[in-house]
This record gives C-alpha cells, structure tokens and sequence, in this order.
C-alpha cells in the first residue's frame, strides 16, 4: 500500500511539472492535481506514522508553582476514603499553607488530587423586590471574593472535613505561620504580628461558614440600625445577613452561628421611657434563645459557645443577664466592653469599635486629615459631661492653654467658626474619654479624621486588639494621670508623633464601613476577631 501511494505521488508531480513546463497553464487541472496530492499526502502520513497519537497528555493538569507540593503526595481520594481519625493525623502534619507574599499566591500542602481547575461561580442571582432589609438604601451587592486564588484541590480537601476537623486545622496552621516581612496589601507596623493575621485572615476566608438564624420579627430581628452612634451593629448585620462568601444555609456545615437582633431597635421597641427597667429587654432575648434552643439541637450541643451577637448599645451587655449560657458561654462582640462588671471576657468577646454615620447613604463622607503642619492645636475635645472622667478633664485643662480647646458641649459661638470635624482635623491629638461606659465613638472618629487619639478609659481593651498594636497610632493614658495629661503629650518627640500619625492614616482603612464590604475593612475585621474568639476554644489533641 505504500509503493502504491508512493507511486501515485510521483505521477501527479511529474504532470504538475509537465503542464508548467509548457507555459501553458490549465488551472483546473492544476486545482484538482493539487487536491489530489493533499489528499494523497494525508493518507500516506497516517499510514507513515509509527507511533499512535497520545491523547491522554491532552487531558494531564496544568500545575501552578503553588501546587507542585500537592502533586507529591498520594491521592486524595484515597485519603478521602480513610476513617476521620486518620484525616485527624493527616491534619497533624506541619506543613505551611500561606507564603510571605500570599497575596498573589498561595503555597498549599495538603493530600494531592487532580487538579480540574476552579471552582464555576456562576452568574449571580438577582434579589427579589421588596427584599431590603432597611428603609434607607438597597441591600448592596456581596463581598468581593478573596484576592487570592485557593486551587480546587485544597477546597475539596476544607470541605470534607466536619467543622470540627477544619477549626482544628486552621489552629494548627496560625500557630506556626510562615513569616511575612512586608505586604503590599497590608501595612505592617499597625500590626502585632502580620504573619499570624495574615494566615488567619486567609484561613477565615477559605473556611468560615456561619449559619443565621431566620427565626425572630422584625423590627427587632434582621432590621438593620444604620445611623448614629450605634451604627456598628446595624451595618454588621446588613453585612452579614446579605454575605455568600461566609453564610450557609446548612447549620451542619457550620463553624458559627448568628443570633441577629439589634440591641438598638429592643431598646425603640421594648424600653418604656424614663422606667430605668431593661429587665423585660433581658427577658425578651432570654425567650428568643430558649426557643432556639427547642428548635434547633446546635445550641444544647455547645451550650451556645459557637454562638455570638453583636451589640454596641450601651445596654447590650445588660440584657444578657436573665440567661445564664447567653451571658457567660456566646461570643459577645459588644461596644461597651468594660471588663470591670464580670460579664465581657477580654480573650473571649470581641470588643466593637463604636463608630458614628450621620448619613448612611454616604458613611464616609468628610473621611480623612490635613497634613501634621496644618494642626496647630495640641489637643481637643468637646462633648457631655457623662461619666467620672470627663469632669474631671475639664476641671485640669479647660480654658488652661491656648493650643488645647477642651471643652464641655461645643459652644455656638465656636462651632460657628470652626465646626466639631474642622477642630479634629485641626488637632495633632484628639482625646477621647470614657462616658457612662468605657467606649466612644471619639476613638474612631479620630482616626478618621487622622487625628492620633488619646484614650482615657481603663478597664477597656481596644476594639481589634487581638491583631492591631495601638500603641503605635494611639496614646493610651490612665485615669488617674489626668493631672498630667499635656506633660505626657508634650514628651512624645515630633519624630515618634509623625510615625504615629502615618499610621493612623495606615490603619484608617480597618475601621471603615464602606457601602459595600471589601477586604480588610471593618466588617471584615470584626468577623475576623470572631472567627479568632472560635479558635481559642479549640483545644488540639496531642499527637
């Protein structure tokens, strides 16, 4: 069979040749040899080749840089078919799972698998009329998934673990993080350690799952408060309520569970006016969790220590009392975080920064400071005499030195030539004292406006403490110290004050509630400490 296509070949060239030859040119005839010599040329090939055509290096895996470590160890789905006690021992083993620059890609070590590329998102679905969860804006779209690409692999390895299994690995895996020196996402000296958080961050988002609860009536439950001084509570469960990233619809699945009431709108609708009692405001929330508790076996099981709540009422500590696992066993993200009264657990709740939206429509209008030699006042303040402490601020500094403006509420006479907002701007340090409860939304405001905040409030650990280093954008100051408050900010030389107000600047961009979540702001950073309070009550099991 070959000779014979060898041969018709030689023929068909030969005529090729012999028709050019003569100068005279039939162009059909020449078409038609030339279809005849590709068809020819085709099947000679197929019968040439010695070697079949290797379709399985078609359908072999890309592999990334960051999964080579994958590919080395043995399937997954053998590992997948093995008892959980053994999954527990794969867990065990100390192998890094985020690089110093993690945010471009991720080093992941865990049983390999083939690697079919990522997960589909799909397109999203489209919210139904009627469905906003407040009066004031539309319920905004979802965060943005995480920057960093996880490989399917390493999802598929997260989602056959119980809850349980995956909180355990994430413990294992902060507590030897990989060091990062720099990031430029990430600005490192507001930091305590930015290896751990970087890790921890990056595990939250690839394994928290938190089930809401859908049971309660509004507008108690699931309706948002989302101005004044309490806003912090309302914009966090706006958040959380609309999240896809970290929401499940499966409790089995998850690692928190979501009690989403407002503290703010109990006080509206429950509080009689001048009655002093919130005691029918603890026993409104004590029946709203004895309920869940018949409804749902996930409370009995952990005494609601995988629980939480979120309130920045000054009151909200003070409602938990008429029910003794909510008050002492939930995770307890509360603005008044006084560790002084027995119920906040400094290591155990979270402490809620207080922040204050005048317009949710625009929260961050009027963000941001002037440069340092545009501030010639040392030091403000202004509010109401609430509290032990203010009172005793104005009796040492008011009216006592021209580049200190402290004042009780800001006269009109002042505040119609230079506004509350322009003073903060203004002020190289704006200070901020306790009230009736250790918080104010001085602190934060402060930071917005890049003014370095000197907070006056013992008893009170500082909201994102468990990651943020506050002595490095603030001045902490005892109560007992006021006497010498300008000595203490006079001492601070310029140099170590200009580092600190860079700061500020640096970590302005955690305390803020934009219209929609973005990576690393406030909402994210109070879910993070969440996620933290969760894995400290882990416990590892010895190998």
């Amino acid at each position: 069979m070959k000779n014979l296509l060898q041969s018709l070949a030689v023929i068909l060239m030969k005529e090729f040749f012999r028709l050019f030859a003569g100068l005279k040119i039939d162009w059909k005839r020449v078409i038609f040899a030339g279809a005849l010599m590709t068809t020819a040329g085709v099947i000679l090939q197929m019968f040439l080749l010695t070697d079949s055509l290797d379709m399985s290096s078609l359908s072999r895996p890309i592999t990334n840089v960051s999964d080579k470590s994958l590919n080395r160890i043995s399937s997954f789905n053998q590992t997948i078919s093995e008892d959980r006690n053994k999954r527990l021992q794969l867990i065990s083993t100390d192998v890094p799972i985020v690089l110093a620059n993690s945010s471009l890609q991720l080093n992941l070590s865990v049983p390999g698998m083939p690697d079919t590329g990522p997960i589909p998102t799909g397109r999203p679905r489209r919210r139904k009329k009627g469905g906003n969860v407040d009066n004031v804006s539309k319920v905004l779209p979802p965060p943005d998934p995480p920057s960093v690409p996880v490989p399917y692999r390493l999802q598929k390895f997260i989602s056959s673990l119980t809850p349980h299994e995956a909180l355990v690995y994430a413990k294992k895996e902060i507590a030897h993080p990989p060091e990062v020196i720099d990031d430029p996402d990430l600005y490192a000296p507001v930091f305590r350690n930015l290896s751990v958080f970087k890790r921890s961050y990056e595990l939250m988002e690839l394994i928290l799952k938190v089930y809401v609860y859908h049971e309660g009536s509004r507008p108690i439950f699931h309706v948002p408060h989302l101005n004044g001084i309490y806003a912090s509570e309302g914009w966090f469960m706006r958040f959380m309520e609309g999240n896809k990233q970290f929401v499940t619809r499966d409790p089995e699945e998850a690692h928190l569970f979501y009690l989403p009431y407002s503290m703010r709108q109990l006080e509206l609708k429950l509080y009689v006016p001048g009655s002093h009692q919130i005691k029918p405001l603890a026993e409104f929330l004590r029946d709203y969790v004895n309920m869940i508790a018949g409804k749902y076996p996930f409370w009995n099981r952990t005494h609601g220590s995988d629980h939480f709540l979120v309130a920045c009422h000054d009151w909200g500590p003070y409602t938990l009392t008429q029910h003794k696992e909510l008050a002492n066993n939930t995770i307890k993200a509360l603005c008044n975080a006084d560790t002084s009264e027995g119920i906040f657990v400094a290591g155990k709740d979270v402490s809620l920064p207080e922040t204050t939206i005048r317009n949710p429509r625009v929260p961050l209008r009027n963000i941001g400071g002037l440069r340092v030699s545009q501030r010639p006042l040392l030091a403000f303040f202004a509010g109401y005499m609430h509290g032990r402490v203010r009172p005793i601020l104005l009796k040492y500094w008011r009216d006592k030195h021209e580049d200190m403006k402290i004042y009780g509420p800001l006269p009109s006479r002042i505040s119609r030539k230079m506004s509350y907002i322009h003073h903060m701007k203004s002020s190289k340090f704006c200070i901020c004292p306790m009230g009736y409860e250790v918080n104010s939304p001085r602190i934060i405001e402060s930071i917005y406006y890049e003014c370095v905040p000197v907070i006056i409030a013992d008893n009170f650990p500082l909201p994102l403490s468990d990651v943020l280093d506050w002595s490095k954008f603030s001045v902490i100051v005892a109560e007992k110290d006021i006497p010498k408050l300008r000595e203490i900010l006079l001492a601070i030389p310029m140099r170590r004050y200009m580092a600190m107000q860079t700061n500020v600047k640096m970590v302005k961009r955690h305390f803020l509630w934009n219209r929609r979540p973005v990576r690393y702001d406030l909402f994210h950073m109070i879910l993070h400490s969440i996620w933290l309070s969760r894995l400290n009550q882990i416990q590892i099991p010895e190998s």
